[in-house]
Formats: structure tokens, C-alpha cells, sequence
């Protein structure tokens, strides 16, 4: 297990000159993602000592990709909502939903709610879509039993890591998703547009780069192709964002993906990727990218009140398996498009 970025020392921060209110250190020794912030005094309130060191959280997420605020007491739906609406006025509607979960209070939901024995891979939120979040925020308002961490991943360091001839088709050829909807297995495309008029749809994907292709009895197919490598439009680093390993057929538990594919066959699973030339991706090239994202990853137990800030471009999420009651809130915001970063990408790309 990797951990992170180069060290930060342990610092205080003040607002008055006679009171030192946090302390921003490393989460555990040589491991800075996620930074660690925790107040120093009773009484903090984490809204407004974000606001009034807005350059200061910037440049620690640019650098390590993450920050912990443990301490803070963010442990109600009322007060993520309250920070989350405070820090970002562009927050964003979960669009093309890939998994279950509850829309709350304006822009705040519950983490997916898959069923708890399964562990959710790596990812960056919405990095199949044409517009995804820069930030994705978190907080813990009811702990697990066991499990229920939500693992990180730098993906600079996972770009850096993958196989150069890997990266190479990648960063040629972009990738591919193909979704089904319903058939049982996937959710309906009525959840994932919320709508239920099919030219709703049609508009929505004709406008965000999504193929459709109506099947019988109402069903949908769709195909978008993204690209796998971005720049970050801050640092000009190169990332690795995209889902390809993540809903590659072989990521299915081999009885499960024996199933579905006797069942659907290979077109019909629910989720299936592929090279953005419509090429299959080689079962041993996508484990070889999970086994990269794996070796990255780090991970750290929920408590309760946490508050979790993510640069989601730098950074990426999962979930571990879990006993007991979990309750995770999750915000996204700061919407890029495609188009804007084709652009950056460009920019940085002949520096």
C-alpha cells in the first residue's frame, strides 16, 4: 500500500495572532493523502475557517489530492449541506446515475447504496460523462461496523505506474462504454435520465456524446466514447480518469460473469468497456490496470463528523465491503465539460 505524496510537516494555522485554531498534518507518517486538519481549540466552525483560508485548502488539495477534516463535528445531513452549499456555488445533479442512491436536500445524497458484502473499485465520479465534478466532498454521519472505509487513489501516481504501452493505446484510441438498461440487471433508463420521455433522452445524449439505440420492449443501449487521460486543468499534470478497468466484463466475479454473459451475452451486459475504436480491451490489460490502481491505494476508518474533500480529478474513491449500519453523505460541484477540457488539454499539451 502506498502512501501518497512527499511529507508535509505538522503546521498550525491562525487567524488571530495570539491563537493558533488547526493543525494541518500528514494523516499518518509519510502518508499525506488524505491531509489531515483537526482544530486545536473547542468550537471551530469549519465553514468559515475554509472560507477565510480558501488559498490555503486550494493549495493542499492541488498537492495531495485530498483533505481529512476530523474533528469538526460535520456529523448531520443539515450541516454537510450547509458547508457543501457554503464552499460551492456550481454544485452538480447526479446525471447518468450509475448506481443506486437517495437524493436528500438540494444537492446532497447518500453514497451508493449497493448492497454491503460488495466492495465498489475505484473510481472518479462522472469520468464517463461529458461533465463531471472537479470537487466531491463526504461526510460520515453514522460509521460502520467493520469495513466501510472509502479507499483513495492518487491517479497521477497511477498514470505514472501503468504500463507506457498501455498508456499509449489509451491516450490513441480513448475508451468505450456500452450500458443496457433494465433487462433486470441495470438501472432503467427512466432512473438514470429521470425521465420518462424517450425524446428527453435522445435530446440529453445528442448533446453529451451518447449513442442510442432503442431495443425491443422499450429497452435502451448506449455507447459513449471518452477519452482515458486528461490534464488537470490547475497543474497541467497528467491523470488517469476514465472507468475502462472499472466496468471491464473481467472485474465481474468470474461465476457472476459467466452468468450474466450465457444470460445477455457480451453486447447486453449492463455495463462492458472497450476501446474508444470499438476493439475489445484484453482481459490481461485490464486486470494489469486494477493491479496498478490496487497498489495505490490507501485506505482509512470513518468517524463519525468526518468531512472529506477530494479534488476528483487527482483523486479517485471506492468502498469497502461493511457489517452493520453505514450512512455516508456525498456532494459533487465545480462541473467541467468535455469541450472546456479538450481545450486545456490541448493548451497543456504543446507546452
Amino acid at each position: 500500500m502506498k502512501k501518497g505524496l512527499s511529507g508535509i510537516k505538522a503546521t498550525s494555522v491562525k487567524l488571530h495572532a495570539e491563537q493558533d485554531l488547526v493543525q494541518i498534518r500528514e494523516f499518518a507518517e509519510g502518508q499525506t493523502l488524505p491531509v489531515l486538519i483537526t482544530p486545536l481549540v473547542p468550537g471551530v466552525d469549519v465553514l468559515e475557517w475554509c472560507k477565510t483560508n480558501k488559498s490555503k485548502v486550494e493549495e493542499l488539495l492541488l498537492q495531495h489530492g485530498g483533505i481529512l477534516f476530523r474533528g469538526f463535528d460535520v456529523s448531520t445531513q443539515e450541516r454537510f449541506d450547509e458547508y457543501v452549499s457554503g464552499m460551492c456555488e456550481k454544485l452538480l445533479v447526479y446525471n447518468e446515475s450509475s448506481s443506486p442512491r437517495t437524493k436528500l436536500t438540494g444537492k446532497v445524497y447518500t453514497s451508493t447504496e449497493h448492497p454491503k458484502e460488495l466492495v465498489i473499485l475505484q473510481h472518479n465520479e462522472l469520468s464517463y460523462s461529458s461533465t463531471w465534478p472537479q470537487k466531491i466532498w463526504f461526510c460520515s454521519v453514522k460509521e460502520a461496523e467493520t469495513g466501510g472505509a472509502t479507499p483513495l487513489a492518487d491517479m497521477r501516481r497511477v498514470y505514472e505506474q501503468i504500463d507506457p504501452a498501455i498508456r499509449a493505446r489509451f491516450e490513441e484510441k480513448g475508451w468505450m462504454l456500452v450500458r443496457n438498461y433494465g433487462d433486470g440487471f441495470g438501472l432503467p433508463w427512466q432512473d438514470v435520465f429521470h425521465t420518462e420521455d424517450k425524446s428527453e433522452v435522445e435530446t440529453y445524449c445528442a448533446t453529451h456524446g451518447i449513442e442510442v439505440e432503442w431495443k425491443p420492449n422499450g429497452l435502451l443501449r448506449t455507447r459513449q466514447k471518452r477519452k482515458a487521460v486528461r490534464f488537470h486543468p490547475v497543474t497541467g499534470e497528467k491523470i488517469w480518469f476514465n472507468h475502462a478497468s472499472f466496468w471491464h466484463v473481467s472485474s465481474l466475479e468470474p461465476e457472476i460473469r459467466d452468468l450474466l454473459v450465457d444470460e445477455l451475452g457480451l453486447d447486453g451486459l449492463p455495463y462492458n468497456t472497450y476501446y474508444g475504436d470499438g476493439t475489445p480491451i484484453e482481459d490481461e490489460t485490464a486486470a494489469a490496470i486494477r493491479a496498478v490502481i490496487e497498489a495505490e491505494t490507501i485506505a482509512f476508518p470513518w468517524q463519525r463528523g468526518d468531512l472529506l474533500v477530494l479534488d476528483n480529478m487527482l483523486v479517485s474513491h471506492g468502498r469497502e465491503s461493511f457489517t452493520g449500519e453505514r450512512k455516508t453523505l456525498v456532494a459533487m460541484g465545480e462541473p467541467l465539460d468535455s469541450a472546456e477540457a479538450d481545450e486545456i488539454d490541448a493548451s497543456f499539451a504543446t507546452r
